[in-house]
């Protein structure tokens, strides 16, 4: 049966975006080994599903829009530097949300149960952390040096979003990285 690498995502909007790669930009001569999000990948990624099969993407779609189709549009606002896993083992370079992590993090809460009964999901181990991904570190990085440059640049904004949709995305892995397709929206009517 086909598989669709499928997860659940919220977007940041094309201001948050431009800034973001204005960001990224200034950050490549200083961060040489790592490999940077596209700008029309970047995203809050909500739940990520992996390998859906065909026959059971309506189904995702019609729980995301049942469990969330009702709630109130919110405000995200963009900034703060991290990495996961840890600083000490960096490997993705991430944003935070300064506001509207509780509510995205309340969504993620909420569609954790219904997906888990359809069967679509696992739940992860780590507690969630509502970001948009950055880049993914490639190379051993000076973790001193890349303390540093996060300091340095601990008081960045990427601004704001009010979020009135969630999305069912797809992700198809080409040679070239991936290229996500969105699958559903779920408008946010509140």
């Amino acid at each position: 049966m086909p598989r669709l690498r499928t997860f659940i995502a919220i977007d940041t909007g094309q201001s948050i975006r431009d800034r973001i790669v204005a960001f990224q930009t200034k950050l490549k001569p200083e961060l040489p080994g790592v490999g940077w999000v596209e700008p029309e990948n970047l995203h809050v990624t909500l739940l990520y599903l992996g390998g859906v099969e065909d026959r059971h993407l309506l189904s995702v779609c019609r729980c995301v829009e049942k469990t969330v189709g009702g709630a109130v549009p919110f405000n995200i606002s963009v900034g703060s530097l991290g990495c996961f896993p840890n600083p000490r083992r960096p490997r993705v370079l991430w944003a935070g949300l300064q506001v509207g992590a509780e509510e995205v993090t309340a969504i993620h809460d909420e569609l954790e149960e219904p997906l888990l009964d359809l069967g679509c999901y696992r739940r992860e181990e780590r507690q969630y952390t509502p970001h948009v991904t950055l880049g993914r570190i490639t190379t051993e990085q000076n973790v001193d040096e890349l303390a540093a440059i996060l300091a340095q640049h601990a008081a960045w904004k990427a601004g704001d979003y009010q979020v009135r949709e969630i999305l069912v995305m797809s992700s198809d892995m080409t040679p070239t990285g991936p290229i996500y397709q969105i699958v559903s929206r779920v408008k946010l009517k509140g």
